[in-house]
């Protein structure tokens, strides 16, 4: 990893901190760093409480965990900071055996050299998923309960904002539906599902991700001072998609315009099956290999 600027040090002591408690995050135990996390505050249903912050710190933590990059200390980095194969309320004396176990590493060795690489490693995906949302073209609207019927006064301004937020509504609405289904698909991917049952998910994955750029196309166009960013910029918020060409990614919106269902959908594709196979046989193929730096590689965890 390469070298840390004093920002990213205070992030690696907060994590080091955390450790101590481990998960699930409580006021008590999160720093003020973790919670100013711009992918943080971007979660929180209200950023300006603090156990607001402290509930989505603790969902982004997990949420890495789940995805540690090294596939083989990633059950050590999860139980090291109280997740499964670790149980609630275990010490950290207890979770740091336990991590050492998963890792096949002794236990003061693991303590010494790995653990220390393991905290940095989370700060620093911290700190990449805060600059995803800081460089994110648009966030998602925050919701809040509302007790009462809002009207829509008879006024050109009125109409325009309710306009607004009908598009703005809609767009996310299916950009959250695609990302369900994509994150469905690499689900079963991982459990080696029967594969006739990923493909089956993978097509609807296809018709919400086209059911998205529709809406995505809607709303830039209609709204781009507003919007300021491209409709794949939007999109691609949903999550990754296998490579289609420009031709192919307009094939599928054309197919799901106009509120079609995933049976319109499939019988408008029906003809081309090698559009079909170019998004289906995507999901198959092996994942890159994450990029890692000189520093990082010299660096890695032994």
């Amino acid at each position: 990893m390469s070298r840390k600027s004093p920002a990213d040090a205070q992030l690696v002591a907060a994590v080091r901190r955390l450790l101590r408690y481990g998960l699930p995050v409580t006021p008590a135990s999160a720093d003020a760093v973790l919670l100013d996390l711009r992918g943080v505050v971007a979660r929180a249903v209200d950023p300006t409480d603090t156990a607001s912050l402290t509930t989505a710190l603790d969902g982004t933590l997990r949420g890495l965990l789940a995805r540690f990059p090294d596939v083989r200390y990633a059950s050590a980095a999860r139980a090291l900071f109280g997740l499964s194969p670790a149980e609630p309320g275990q010490n950290l004396t207890v979770r740091r055996d336990l991590a050492a176990e998963q890792a096949g590493h002794e236990a003061h060795h693991f303590r010494k050299r790995v653990e220390p690489k393991l905290i940095e490693k989370i700060a620093w995906e911290l700190l990449t998923d805060a600059d995803r949302f800081t460089r994110s073209p648009m966030i998602a609207p925050r919701l809040a309960p509302v007790g009462h019927r809002q009207l829509v006064q008879a006024d050109p301004f009125a109409w325009e904002v309710a306009e607004h937020e009908e598009h703005l509504a809609r767009l996310w609405s299916a950009i959250y539906a695609a990302r369900a289904e994509l994150l469905a698909v690499e689900r079963l991917i991982s459990l080696r599902a029967d594969r006739m049952e990923i493909l089956r998910t993978a097509v609807t994955a296809a018709w919400r991700w086209a059911t998205a750029r529709a809406e995505a196309i809607s709303y830039t166009t209609a709204f781009v001072p507003e919007a300021g960013v491209s409709a794949d910029e939007v999109v691609a918020l949903a999550g990754w998609t296998p490579a289609l060409t420009a031709a192919q990614a307009s094939r599928l919106v054309e197919a799901a315009t106009g509120g079609a269902s995933r049976e319109q959908f499939v019988a408008a594709l029906h003809g081309e099956p090698g559009l079909g196979n170019a998004w289906t046989e995507g999901f198959f193929s092996p994942p890159a290999s994450p990029e890692i730096t000189p520093d990082e590689q010299n660096g890695q965890l032994p």
